[in-house]
């Protein structure tokens, strides 16, 4: 039974992976008009997603986390539920969907290198080489995709960003699941969140009332009700019953998905830039998560 966990976790990683594919392509349909600002798309989704969570905690009666794990709670919600969908939505008002794809291919190794730190082990030297490769290849890709040094824009430093926000939350929030469940982990971190994006969400809406066609609130809902909430089920399963570092690479294969889907829903061009510049971020990042000694899983996971 124990040899087949990993399997279970990988399969339940890439139906997560599956549901995030279509964030970025869905986050540039829902700001490309400006009908929807970037600060109502990232703080409102998060509201939605709570309202659910909300309800399903109270239904299924859960107990309350204990002690220290509100505050690693509040470093769940701090990445995924704040940090990453707030830094991609900014990002996205003036990136195409395929570069910021791309760019976001280094999640898995940083959250491979998150885990390493968060969990005190000792990886081979050999990991810590292609992590940084890794590195290198996704800032050049993005300096290169910019045309240069000067072509560098700002919203590659919200992706990279977001890549850390994201590294954290995930690497956290597999640990909790653990210990709580893994769609427990996500609803409690929504309900933490909670107070910020109502406050964040009321005053855009305010200064900016939200005004969207049919195919933008469609993408919100989804951003809002999979992206933020049904996708981490999985996802936050699979990381629990890990090992958390095999697991993450399953989402190597979401910049993949991120392209055809942003040549799909978005008509963006596939250039053999873009192309070759993922494969390599791809490749970098699948070796480093590749070198990393597998930790045993943990049974148990909710």
């Amino acid at each position: 039974m124990a040899s087949a966990l990993p399997r279970v976790g990988l399969w339940w990683g890439l139906l997560g992976v599956v549901a995030f594919s279509f964030t970025m392509p869905f986050t540039r349909v829902a700001v490309e008009n400006g009908g929807l600002s970037a600060m109502f798309i990232g703080s409102a989704r998060a509201v939605v997603a709570a309202v659910f969570a909300s309800v399903a905690l109270i239904a299924t009666k859960q107990r309350l986390p204990r002690g220290t794990q509100w505050f690693r709670l509040a470093v769940v919600a701090g990445g995924v539920v704040v940090g990453f969908p707030m830094l991609t939505s900014y990002a996205l008002t003036t990136a195409p969907a395929s570069h910021g794809a791309v760019v976001i291919a280094l999640v898995p190794a940083a959250t491979a290198v998150v885990a390493v730190l968060r969990a005190r082990e000792r990886p081979p030297a050999a990991f810590w080489v292609v992590a940084a490769i890794g590195a290198v290849a996704a800032i050049g890709f993005a300096v290169l995709q910019g045309g240069g040094l000067s072509g560098l824009q700002w919203s590659d430093a919200l992706f990279f960003g977001a890549v850390l926000a994201a590294a954290v939350g995930y690497a956290e929030g597999g640990l909790l699941a653990r210990e709580l469940g893994a769609w427990q982990t996500v609803s409690w971190a929504l309900v933490v969140a909670s107070p910020l994006m109502v406050g964040l969400t009321v005053g855009t809406m305010a200064s900016h009332p939200p005004h969207a066609t049919v195919g933008e609130w469609a993408a919100f809902a989804y951003l809002a009700v999979v992206s933020m909430y049904l996708g981490y089920f999985a996802w936050y399963r699979g990381l629990g019953l890990g090992p958390m570092t095999q697991v993450s690479q399953v989402q190597l294969v979401q910049p993949v998905l991120n392209l055809v889907w942003a040549a799909v829903f978005l008509g963006e061009e596939l250039t053999w830039q873009t192309i070759l510049g993922g494969l390599a971020v791809i490749v970098c990042a699948g070796s480093a998560v590749r070198v990393r000694t597998a930790r045993p899983p943990v049974p148990g996971v909710s």
